[in-house]
């Protein structure tokens, strides 16, 4: 094994967005690879190429380096390409579920150019655990296989992105393992005094403003502000303490009608006994948070891992496929579905996994040890490359 430290790069992985749920996915990763480089006893450089943002980074040491990305930078052979060409791995998450097309040409396009970027410079790329899919267009289909049959090591975290592979004409090995979110470390609760059931609603804000341009492109089937209002009274009305638990956390920019906090601030003002959970800093912060309470619900994929993955009862809301694919692939079968169930379905169905919030726990706790297991398949084929990387 050579004795200099192995050098990883992370496109495609964030260490100061918005979204608490993609920088989970990096802070998680970058656990992981520490705990590789542990077990195979060397040094990892990891070099994060990060989109520039003002929100101090989430990860530090002498292990990280974060280089700013940009457009410029994309197309300097001095910058994106050399920096991938000096690494011995680089892994590419596609920010958990941005490989595909449905959020836009330009976002699909710039994963591309790093994606061949990487393959041009020989540098092995690991699709790691991550949506795949949907590709509708018939050049994304073509640039999207052709990138996966170029690559290292392919791994999907539910069972639809491994059929999405096999639709696409993927035939090549692939490993189907979960979300590496599950790894986030946090700070587990210390024990509690008896008190109120604490119930924590993760309010969307982009589900609030009717989806990213307010034309509810997103296709949720019902009057999701109103269904908020709707269990918030519920839960009160059953002597619950309802926390507004806000994922995406937008400071300032273009991006604020997504901000969850903005969303959360107002409905605690409208609803008084709420509690307001804090703009979190970080993704260990905010599930450290969440691991306190006895009942979650949310719209934000990661906010509800964040749940599932401590031990607290959920309910995911979802708004696309990645819900029931990641956690049906796991057995757990508590999401309900913004876009084809109605309002007062999602209610009971809510309402109903909160009196059975024990079961939950326990079908939860079972799921979460198969995900686990998933995911050491995962870990397992990337410290194999990376007991060569370098050689």
């Amino acid at each position: 094994m050579p004795s200099y430290p192995a050098r990883v790069c992370l496109i495609m992985h964030s260490t100061r967005s918005d979204n608490l749920g993609v920088g989970a996915l990096t802070v998680s990763q970058i656990a992981i690879l520490r705990d590789i480089g542990r077990r195979l006893g060397r040094d990892i450089d990891i070099t994060v190429l990060d989109w520039k943002d003002a929100r101090t980074p989430y990860v530090s040491g002498p292990d990280i380096h974060i280089i700013d990305l940009d457009g410029r930078f994309l197309k300097n052979p001095r910058g994106f390409f050399a920096t991938v060409r000096r690494s011995d791995l680089v892994i590419d998450i596609g920010a958990g579920d941005s490989f595909a097309d449905i959020y836009g040409r330009g976002r699909l396009i710039r994963m591309f150019v790093m994606k061949f970027l990487t393959h041009l410079a020989r540098r092995p790329l690991v699709v790691a655990p991550q949506t795949i899919g949907p590709f509708t267009k018939g050049w994304s289909k073509t640039l999207a296989l052709l990138s996966l049959r170029l690559s290292s090591l392919v791994v999907t975290r539910d069972a639809k992105s491994t059929a999405a592979l096999r639709e696409l004409g993927y035939r090549a090995a692939a490993i189907e393992a979960s979300d590496v979110a599950l790894r986030l470390p946090y700070t587990a609760p210390p024990p509690r005094a008896d008190g109120p059931p604490r119930v924590g609603i993760n309010v969307s804000g982009l589900l609030m403003a009717g989806g990213y341009t307010g034309k509810n492109e997103l296709g949720i089937g019902l009057d999701y502000p109103a269904l908020i209002r709707t269990l918030i009274r519920e839960f009160q009305a059953k002597g619950a303490e309802v926390h507004l638990v806000p994922h995406v956390i937008v400071r300032s920019g273009a991006m604020v009608k997504e901000d969850d906090y903005r969303a959360s601030e107002a409905l605690a003002a409208e609803f008084p006994g709420t509690i307001l959970a804090p703009a979190f800093d970080s993704p260990s912060e905010a599930k450290s948070y969440i691991a306190g309470l006895d009942f979650f619900m949310g719209a934000r994929m990661h906010a509800c891992i964040a749940a599932f993955s401590s031990g607290v009862p959920v309910v995911p809301m979802a708004y696309s496929r990645k819900f029931e694919g990641l956690f049906g692939s796991l057995g757990y079968t508590r999401t309900v579905d913004c876009t084809s169930e109605s309002a007062t379905v999602i209610e009971d169905k809510i309402m109903a996994a909160y009196e059975a919030r024990a079961d939950l726990a326990v079908e939860a706790s079972a799921a979460l040890v198969l995900g686990r297991e998933k995911l050491l398949a995962y870990e397992q084929g990337l410290e194999h490359l990376l007991e060569r990387a370098g050689a």
